[in-house]
């Protein structure tokens, strides 16, 4: 990944509906969901939340599979996995065990944003 397409990827997460169906795909794992139950479980109506799935899969976040009628939306880890290794690629001058395990971070963060909720 270069900066242009780390830009790109940034920007297409740096909304709210799209930050929300990112979130939603990532946590339905490979099985994914159909176009419309996004809408309805982002609470957009169909014409927003197929702009903003196509903004997702531009950036390489989603991934389209055509299923009958209905296109099934599926989160793309290795997307995400490249920006990652391209935000923390230098951390801590070149010592990433100094930044953490990152996982064990977002695991904490996870049950924490529960709490609050």
């Amino acid at each position: 990944m270069n900066s242009e397409q780390a830009i790109r990827a940034l920007a297409a997460l740096a909304q709210e509906h799209r930050l929300a169906i990112f979130r939603l795909l990532v946590r339905q794992g490979p099985a994914g969901l159909p176009a419309g139950e996004i809408g309805t479980r982002i609470g957009i109506g169909p014409t927003s939340a197929s702009f903003h799935l196509k903004e997702l899969d531009r950036a390489g976040f989603i991934a389209a599979r055509r299923e009958g009628r209905y296109i099934r939306y599926t989160f793309n880890a290795d997307a995400m996995r490249a920006l990652l290794t391209f935000l923390t690629d230098d951390c801590c001058q070149g010592r990433p065990e100094l930044c953490g395990d990152l996982f064990s971070l977002s695991q904490k963060a996870s049950r924490e944003e529960l709490v609050d909720e």
